[in-house]
């Protein structure tokens, strides 16, 4: 297929309810992105959509209820933890800033709850891996803590199981 206009890695993606692809933020051969691109997989090609405000990589992308995608966490330009969040709004092509984070974090992982809420567990808080983990509200846009996972872990994986429970695996 099309190649990316900018090779990344660290970057983040999620599925749009069109069927296009967001690839957004990561490094490049240019340094820390906070670029964006869009890909058809009807025609396999990319295109460039704006950028969002902050440099990010370390970062999640996940699909809100209504349509739009949440940029949580990562890294940015100077190294340090990104609190703030954007929202990428497919149908103008825009970000907008969003509510920081409880606890800024990178490498944690992002799941979309049955209840609308988007889950951000565990991942990076500066002093190695953290337990922590919280809750996005997109209805009011806010952040509030929740329970914390039993060990603290980076690098993980999470998954939504059909109870509605989250499982949370591996990691560092």
């Amino acid at each position: 297929t099309g190649a990316l206009h900018e090779g990344r890695y660290d970057h983040a993606t999620a599925l749009l309810p069109n069927g296009t692809v967001l690839t957004v933020g990561g490094t490049g051969f240019s340094g820390y992105l906070a670029s964006a691109e869009l890909y058809q997989p009807a025609t396999g090609t990319w295109s460039n959509t704006s950028p969002m405000a902050a440099v990010r990589l370390m970062h999640t992308a996940s699909l809100l209820p209504n349509g739009q995608v949440l940029v949580a966490g990562g890294l940015n330009a100077s190294s340090q933890f990104e609190p703030g969040t954007e929202i990428y709004d497919p149908a103008s092509r825009t970000w907008r800033p969003s509510g920081a984070l409880a606890f800024p974090r990178y490498k944690h992982t992002a799941t979309l709850l049955p209840n609308g809420k988007l889950l951000l567990a565990a991942g990076d808080g500066g002093l190695g891996p953290t337990a922590s983990a919280e809750l996005y509200d997109f209805a009011t846009g806010t952040w509030s803590p929740t329970g914390a996972l039993n060990t603290p872990r980076r690098d993980h994986a999470a998954l939504l199981l059909p109870n509605g429970m989250v499982l949370v695996s591996g990691g560092f």
